[in-house]
């Protein structure tokens, strides 16, 4: 009887196994033919169909082009990390990365009015309208950033010295701060497009603007700084030549891809004439998405004083090196959040609140498991991680100890820049800008002066209370957000 049933039963599991084969390969075949779509790009309506395959394509993109806006600041780290006066060029990387947030923060937020605005014109079935606000946006953004330019061309020693970096550090990476700041346009440009690139829904370009600038910048930065045929070697100085002529070559492939008539966005150069209503209509959006991010990049700047004035050269370079470290995992956690901007505007625009919402909570649970992976990663591996990045005893010590305290509370992190993107995707900038001044003016600055200074806990004060205020502002930013308020902004 068991000889006569072993047929039934091996033909039950064989059929059992291969219907899960067949599964797991018609699985496998859809997660690639995603892939490949989102990484080609194109016009794709987003305001219907599968959220989870909504999110996807455009976060898989959005994620890449955030993890190579990442990889300038490593690629930069690496090669000066090496140089003869490390701990002065690493130093000098990362203040001016502090200074250049002032720079981030006007970008971002012009981007998040350009992708909020350009989303809901998208939605609304309006592509000419999109195409005008955003041209509005890059006249804006690039009046403001060439006075910024300017004076950071002309103060590149003071910016430093304020800073906390000692005089001979301070002149030691005068040069490069002046690269970096009177290229700063380039800077705008690039975030800007990409944000309008974004709001139209076509990730792709965003993605594949920010590859190119960093192939360029990694074949340059050992040309101009250790020098190659009739290029001198420029050390510090010609790190800043490679990132810079780096992404002017990203901004380049830009205007090609906005001006070839091929996408959505269809711009003619009679859109580059100031239309103040539309002017005003986008600071109106922006000023407080740009208030957002200073008063974060302030918080930072004053954080990077404090361990330079507490730890000394040394103990900057090593928190600089921890900090580069955590924004190359979590840049692209914040592209996978930018998804949230771009569905919740153009669904809010096709007046579809609950998908818009729905929306948020599943581009949410991605960036929990993604951040949640990276943690375990860098609490594992920090000591492995800086050991490539410096030869530096006391910089490596430093900066391991500052990973292991600032990853603690990467989930956190990952559901407050979701949230904090849904909000500015709908427009409603103001919620945001005011849950950073709470947690980083009132929470974090003070906390971390308390416990560097008159706990005299040093650099490790600083430290711990970064992820304490990221943690608080995650629970009051969810709590902002089933409130709802967020879902009457009208742009």
């Amino acid at each position: 009887m068991a000889l006569l049933l072993m047929p039934i039963i091996y033909y039950y599991f064989i059929g059992i196994f291969m219907t899960q084969e067949i599964k797991t390969l018609s699985a496998f075949g859809r997660f690639f033919e995603l892939l490949k779509q989102s990484l080609k790009g194109g016009d794709i309506d987003f305001t219907k169909g599968s959220i989870r395959r909504a999110v996807l394509l455009l976060a898989i993109p959005m994620m890449l082009e955030m993890m190579m806006e990442s990889v300038f600041a490593l690629v930069d780290l690496y090669f000066v990390g090496h140089l003869e006066n490390s701990s002065f060029a690493v130093q000098t990387v990362g203040l001016t990365e502090s200074v250049l947030t002032v720079i981030y923060s006007i970008a971002i937020g012009m981007s998040m009015a350009a992708t909020a605005v350009v989303a809901r014109r998208v939605g609304e079935k309006d592509p000419e309208a999109a195409s005008r606000a955003g041209m509005q946006a890059i006249i804006i953004a690039v009046a403001i950033t060439l006075v910024i330019a300017v004076l950071g061309f002309v103060y590149a020693t003071d910016i430093l010295l304020i800073m906390g970096s000692s005089l001979e550090s301070a002149l030691y990476g005068t040069d490069f701060v002046r690269i970096m700041m009177g290229g700063s346009f380039v800077i705008m440009l690039l975030f800007l497009f990409n944000g309008i690139f974004r709001g139209a829904g076509n990730a792709a370009i965003a993605m594949k603007s920010l590859w190119i600038a960093n192939l360029c910048n990694i074949i340059l930065c050992p040309v101009f700084i250790n020098g190659f045929g009739p290029v001198p070697a420029m050390g510090l100085t010609g790190a800043a030549i490679a990132t810079t002529l780096g992404r002017g070559i990203g901004v380049i492939y830009q205007f090609y891809n906005l001006f070839n008539g091929k996408g959505i966005l269809k711009v003619a150069l009679s859109y580059f004439v100031p239309q103040w209503e539309q002017i005003k209509s986008l600071v109106k959006i922006a000023a407080p998405g740009v208030m957002q991010f200073v008063i974060a990049s302030c918080s930072w700047i004053f954080l990077a004083q404090l361990v330079a004035t507490t730890g000394g050269d040394e103990g900057s370079a090593g928190y600089q090196s921890a900090l580069r470290i955590m924004m190359f995992f979590m840049l692209p956690a914040w592209g996978l959040s930018n998804a949230a901007a771009t569905l919740v505007g153009q669904n809010l625009g096709a007046r579809q609140v609950e998908r818009a919402e729905r929306s948020v909570f599943v581009t949410a649970k991605f960036n929990v498991i993604y951040m949640a992976a990276i943690m375990v990663i860098t609490l594992l591996g920090a000591d492995y991680i800086m050991a490539f990045f410096t030869n530096n005893a006391h910089v490596h010590e430093i900066a391991v100890k500052a990973i292991m305290i600032l990853s603690s509370a990467y989930i956190f992190y990952g559901i407050g820049m979701v949230l904090i993107n849904a909000f500015n995707g709908a427009g409603d900038t103001r919620t945001p800008t005011w849950v950073n001044l709470f947690g980083f003016w009132i929470l974090q600055i003070p906390l971390a002066y308390l416990l560097a200074k008159y706990l005299n806990m040093g650099p490790t004060g600083v430290f711990l209370a970064i992820p304490i205020a990221e943690t608080v502002m995650a629970v009051i930013s969810l709590i902002l957000f089933k409130k709802g308020k967020w879902k009457k902004i009208q742009v």
